[in-house]
């Protein structure tokens, strides 16, 4: 049986054959709490920055501002400026991103639903 090492350096070695740059996204997404989380406000139809931080707890503008164009860069979400009296801007779920929204929910179901922990669904 492998230790832990050596997993972890065939994991680094397929990721390196593979480019390694769809995990660094992936990672970078669904690693980071407050990506996940402004995608799903997104997803139920948050879709301006300021309403985006108030259903977000905890999120500094900073942070939403930085996550916000990071989804934009990994085409996960569009940005839209309307113009009008007071101009805005929009966010929305681009299809990739609406399907990767749609896992991320399955999981947190999946979270809630059996109320998870180490010993009752271990991942290993």
């Amino acid at each position: 049986m492998k230790n832990e090492q050596e997993h972890t350096s065939d994991h680094d070695s397929r990721a390196e054959q593979t480019g390694g740059a769809p995990y660094r996204r992936l990672e970078d997404v669904v690693g980071c709490k407050w990506s996940a989380a402004v995608l799903a406000a997104i997803g139920r139809g948050v879709t301006r920055p300021g309403q985006i931080e108030r259903f977000i707890p905890g999120i500094s503008r900073k942070v939403l501002n930085e996550r916000l164009k990071k989804l934009v860069d990994y085409r996960l979400i569009t940005r839209t400026e309307l113009p009008g009296a007071v101009p805005h801007t929009e966010y929305a779920l681009t299809q990739v991103g609406s399907k990767l929204c749609a896992i991320i929910e399955s999981v947190r179901d999946l979270d809630e639903e059996h109320d998870t922990n180490a010993e009752d669904f271990p991942l290993n």
